[in-house]
Order: structure tokens, then C-alpha cells, then sequence
């Protein structure tokens, strides 16, 4: 690992630190002249911001590289839970202030994007409508598997195109199992019968989706008035109806003010898992209402068939610990380059 990135996960836990405390705080055996240049170039680069003056000198991370540095999840993940640094409660500057004005993408990983839909477009301007809606059926039953997948779901991808295909359940499976999966299929038709439906998002629309997403099932519906739980953490998710009501009016606000099409996409994932505004279902519904917003606005869906199941949860987790999306991010490009690559 560089040190720039040493210098930067220092000050990610250690904010308001001295030049001699970072010296001292990470492997770094080179001269205090070093030392400094590599914080200048930091600075520079709008990642660490300065207080005080000469010996009273003392940096901290900006708002930009709490979000988007890189961490290192091994290292991260080594530590029990209860040993972890964390964000306990829900971060409100969050949504209002911080994630207003900073470009989430790179140039490069825009660029990179920007590249792989003007394939996408290519593609699906060869198609007639029928193979295109072939290629999102197929997308879909990936989708559904996946999604049901990350929550615990047990049928195997083969098994889920069949029940999707044939209507055909697996031995051995429950029925909750395989209504989970049909309703995926039930709400991705939905999006593409109606594909401007989320083009702005509203609480309402979000409802629409979950309970399609948790029909039959039993989740309660409209946003939550009570506590839940997050397995694996200690954040603690809002408990006030009216709390939860505002962010997600605040999400919507955010995601909609954006021009960024890979943003609104990225926000929808993160920011609704990490509101978590029902008793169940909110990954799913993050999932969905992310697709929805790319396929309003004529991009590629995303299946997320490749991840790791383990690696979506961990990077999700930090993002709800530590409010750092870099690891999620890399996920959603290589899922979006994956499903342009695979789809279309």
C-alpha cells in the first residue's frame, strides 16, 4: 500500500492529527520533508484539509475522501464487531450536505462508463423489440436469482429460470423462497411495461415497488414505525417514522437533482439500504428502484450475477459504518461492465 493511502485511512480514524502523530501512525520510514510533500500533493488533490497554523497545524480528511478513499476491508473486517470504529447512528449531514456536491465517479471511471453504454445503445439499436425484451428477461431471472440470493435465498440459478421460465418450484425449497423470486420477475415487468415510472422518485413510487417486491410475503408494508435490526453491525438504523419519512424525502430530493445517471444509480443502492425505511425488503427494493432508474433513462440494467455475496455485504457495511463508498462503487462498475459485456 502507498503511503498516500496510509496517510489517508490514518486520518480517516484519526482526524485533526499532527504531522508527527501521522508519522508516527503509519509505515512510513522516509523524512518529515517527505512526509510533507506527500500531504501537500493531498491537499492539493482535495482529500485533506488543514487547521491552525505552524506547531498548532492539524489535518483531517474532507468530506470528499471520507467518501470516496479507499479502505482497506480486510484489515477492516479482521476486527470483531464490537472492536470495530463506527458510526453508530444515522448520519443526516449524510444525505443533506455532504453527498450534495461531490462527483462520485472519477474521470476516468465516467469515461470508462460513458464508454461501455454507448455499446449498450449500439447493441439495443440493432434489436428489434422482441429480442430486446428476451435479453432483459434473461437479465431479469440473473437479477432475481442474485438479489434473492444476497438475502439468503437457497434456489440455484438454474432452478430459479425454471420456476421463472416454467412456474415450476424446487424439492425441498419454501414456498416464501419461491414467491420472493416470482415477485422479482412480477416488478422487473412492471418497470419495463412501465419504464418512466421512477424517472422521479417519490416515497410513494418506492412503496409501489416494495410491495410488489414483498407480495404474498410477511413484511409489512409502507416505511416502518418501529426499530430493525442490521445483522453483522452496530449501526442503528432511524427509529422515528417521521425521521425516516424526511431522509427518504431527502434521497429523493438528492437523487433526483442530479444529472449523472451512474450516480442516481449508485445513490438508490446505497442510500435506501442504508435509510433501511421498511421492516424487510430493503436491499431488494434499493436493487429494483437503482434498475428502474437505469432503464427510465435508456441505460443498461444491472444483474449483479457475478458478485460475491460476501463482498456485497461487507462493502455495504462500510458504507454504513464508515459512510465510504469506494469499495460499493468498484462493485457497480464491474457489475455494470459485466451486464453490457454479457446482456447485450
Amino acid at each position: 500500500m502507498d503511503n498516500n493511502r496510509d496517510i489517508l485511512q490514518y486520518l480517516h480514524y484519526h482526524p485533526l492529527s499532527s504531522r508527527n502523530e501521522i508519522s508516527e501512525g503509519i509505515p512510513f520510514d522516509g523524512s518529515d520533508a517527505t512526509l510533507k510533500r506527500k500531504i501537500a500533493t493531498e491537499i492539493e488533490k482535495g482529500n485533506v484539509i488543514v487547521s491552525g497554523n505552524n506547531k498548532s497545524t492539524r489535518y483531517s480528511l474532507s468530506a470528499k475522501a471520507q467518501l470516496l478513499m479507499p479502505l482497506n476491508l480486510d484489515t477492516y473486517f479482521a476486527k470483531d464487531i464490537d472492536e470495530r470504529q463506527v458510526q453508530t447512528s444515522f448520519n443526516f449531514a449524510l444525505i443533506q450536505e455532504q453527498l450534495q456536491n461531490v462527483k462520485l465517479f472519477s474521470d476516468e471511471e465516467s469515461a470508462h462508463l460513458n464508454e461501455l453504454q454507448n455499446v449498450f445503445r449500439k447493441h439495443i439499436s440493432e434489436m428489434t423489440e422482441n429480442e430486446y425484451r428476451k435479453e432483459m428477461e434473461r437479465l431479469g431471472i440473473d437479477l432475481s436469482w442474485k438479489s434473492s440470493q444476497i438475502e439468503g435465498n437457497t434456489y440455484s440459478l438454474l432452478e430459479t429460470e425454471r420456476l421463472l421460465r416454467e412456474s415450476k418450484t424446487a424439492d425441498g425449497k419454501t414456498k416464501e423462497e419461491a414467491v420472493m423470486l416470482l415477485n422479482h420477475k412480477d416488478a422487473l415487468r412492471f418497470l419495463l411495461d412501465n419504464p418512466d415510472y421512477l424517472q422521479k422518485l417519490t416515497i410513494s413510487r418506492i412503496e409501489d415497488i416494495h410491495t410488489l417486491l414483498t407480495k404474498e410475503l410477511s413484511v409489512d408494508k409502507g416505511l416502518r414505525h418501529r426499530r430493525v435490526g442490521v445483522t453483522g453491525t452496530n449501526y442503528h438504523p432511524l427509529d422515528n417514522e417521521f425521521q425516516i419519512r424526511e431522509a427518504m424525502r431527502d434521497t429523493c430530493s438528492l437523487i433526483n437533482s442530479k444529472t449523472d445517471v451512474f450516480e442516481k444509480a449508485l445513490l438508490a443502492l446505497l442510500l435506501f439500504s442504508y435509510i433501511q425505511p421498511f421492516m424487510d425488503g430493503n436491499k431488494r427494493t434499493a436493487r429494483i428502484t437503482s434498475n428502474a432508474l437505469l432503464i427510465a433513462n435508456g441505460y443498461c440494467p444491472i444483474s449483479f450475477r457475478t458478485v460475491d455475496s460476501i463482498d456485497y455485504k461487507k462493502a455495504m457495511l462500510i458504507f454504513y459504518e464508515q459512510n465510504n463508498l469506494h469499495a460499493f462503487k468498484q462493485i457497480f462498475i464491474s457489475q455494470f461492465e459485466f451486464a453490457v459485456q454479457e446482456y447485450f
